[in-house]
């Protein structure tokens, strides 16, 4: 006999009965079952097989179909309100298990659950703005898309206005049908990717990791769930009591009775108070509007920039090649013509730091002139992060370079110097039609130094002076650091106008 699994069975019941009237069909049939196993395990008739052991099977038997497992799941949980039916984090976890393993690549796994996320809350965004809100309310209830569900999600965005999009990644209910809606109200395009590539890399990177780390340290989980019903009771504790907390705190009167007796405390008071604006600044920066877009939009470039290449430096291993390093060294030799050798070392040229360095001490000048002495800043101190950045991982990895290269090359072949720098083009371009207001053909000049950006890159890999990764690496570093440079500019920029108010 189990007497615990009784007292959980009882438990689940007595919740069914309160809360009969609110429920779904489907959530009372799933907790019914949900007791009726307790109750029946709890006998002691039923004897369940070792987590361990289960899981390592189970990770066996997938191996790295792992991949297309989340991949699909992680795209149809929006694209196509899948989440309503299975919430992803469950794949999302055993992806991280498996990866836990050994079986796959923890950092793979995650590229492809961002990727694949955000691929499918674009396709629900697209699908909203194609159909409409009404589409919903004729046809959602088919996949359990009732109105209450679309009621409850317009009021967390009228709550949260343009945070809803990053936080309601966090919510399954939001989050399912969150892209639609955000679709089918208008919400522009360039308001609604920063905060899902945002929301999707968070989301996506907290759960697998959760699986990879349990995986990891299951031994002992294990050892402390042995010790009986003492860990359970401490989580139960737990729970309620945050639960309790977060309930007492979304009144509105109990939440100021809080912010009195804090200002009130000899010690926590000026803390508090010491703490209120950097907090609210930085909450109010994940808002639409003013400083709050611009600043998301570079954190977004920022995080994929840094986790593809910390992501490509930590999962390299000596000696082998990835997947695209291979097909970009065979794309270059079944493409290769004298011409486009000598093509290529001409574009590729225009990645050397004694080319770009230049362009950017011009930029600098020009913004210097228009008094924007910020901008320009930030525009060299992204050229030298990026400089610095590149010439640190290179002396780490200490990567030979591909054989048979058709340049002079010399040092790491990881990263490319050359992919890193070319990405100062696009930062000039972007910076220089901030400052210009009337220069003409924004959209053409910014596709224009991307695509210059990107033909670098590829010159390196077609001179066979870098690897696909190599690249990547230099690309997301280059991206990363001119980002981040541009986020101080722009939070120096805002603190310059917008002072402290006096007490």
């Amino acid at each position: 006999m189990r007497p615990v699994w009784f007292v959980i069975a009882a438990a689940v019941l007595a919740a069914l009965y309160r809360k009969r009237d609110h429920l779904e069909p489907t959530v009372r049939v799933g907790g019914l079952v949900v007791a009726a196993g307790c109750l029946v395990y709890g006998t002691g008739v039923v004897h369940l097989p070792k987590i361990d052991r289960a899981l390592e099977d189970l990770g066996q038997a997938l191996g790295p179909w792992t991949y297309v497992l989340v991949a699909v799941m992680a795209f149809l949980e929006t694209g196509a309100f899948v989440g309503l039916l299975a919430p992803g984090e469950t794949v999302i976890l055993v992806g991280g298990v498996v990866a836990g393993q050994g079986e796959i690549d923890i950092v793979a796994l995650i590229a492809i659950i961002w990727a694949c996320a955000v691929a499918g809350d674009l396709t629900s965004f697209f699908i909203g703005r194609r159909l409409g809100r009404d589409f919903l309310v004729r046809h959602g209830p088919k996949v359990q898309i009732t109105e209450p569900r679309i009621a409850s999600t317009e009021a967390f965005f009228e709550k949260h206005g343009g945070k809803a999009i990053f936080l309601g990644r966090f919510v399954g209910l939001i989050r399912a049908v969150a892209p639609f809606l955000a679709g089918s109200s208008g919400m522009p395009l360039r308001r609604f990717a920063p905060y899902d590539i945002l929301g999707a890399g968070i989301w996506g990177s907290t759960f697998a990791i959760l699986g990879y780390v349990f995986w990891q340290s299951l031994g002992q989980v294990l050892a402390v769930a042995k010790q009986g019903s003492l860990a359970l009771g401490g989580v139960i504790v737990l729970g309620t009591g945050v639960v309790w907390v977060v309930r007492r705190l979304r009144d509105d009167e109990r939440r100021e009775e809080l912010r009195r007796r804090l200002d009130a405390h000899p010690v926590l008071g000026p803390l508090s108070r010491r703490l209120q604006r950097p907090a609210r600044f930085a909450w109010n920066r994940l808002t639409p509007g003013d400083l709050g877009l611009e600043l998301t939009t570079l954190l977004a470039v920022a995080a994929v920039g840094a986790f593809v290449c910390v992501g490509y430096a930590v999962s390299l291993t000596p000696g082998e090649l990835t997947a695209g390093d291979r097909r970009g060294l065979s794309w270059a030799d079944d493409i290769r013509t004298h011409g486009l050798d000598e093509a290529a070392k001409l574009i590729t040229h225009l990645g050397t730091f004694p080319v770009v360095a230049p362009v950017v001490l011009l930029a600098c000048v020009v913004l210097a002139l228009r008094h924007k002495a910020v901008d320009a800043l930030a525009l060299a101190a992204g050229m030298a992060l990026t400089s610095l950045g590149q010439h640190q991982l290179k002396a780490l990895e200490g990567r030979p370079r591909p054989a048979g290269g058709l340049v002079e090359t010399s040092g790491s072949s990881f990263p490319s110097g050359h992919a890193a720098n070319a990405v100062a083009w696009v930062a000039v371009t972007v910076v220089l039609l901030r400052a210009l207001p009337g220069l003409g053909a924004r959209v053409a000049l910014l596709v224009l130094s991307l695509g210059l950006a990107v033909a670098i890159g590829l010159t390196r890999i077609e001179l066979r002076a870098h690897y696909f990764s190599d690249v990547a690496a230099g690309w997301g570093l280059g991206a990363a650091m001119f980002a981040l440079s541009a986020m101080a500019a722009l939070v120096v920029t805002y603190l310059r106008h917008n002072p402290e108010p006096t007490p």
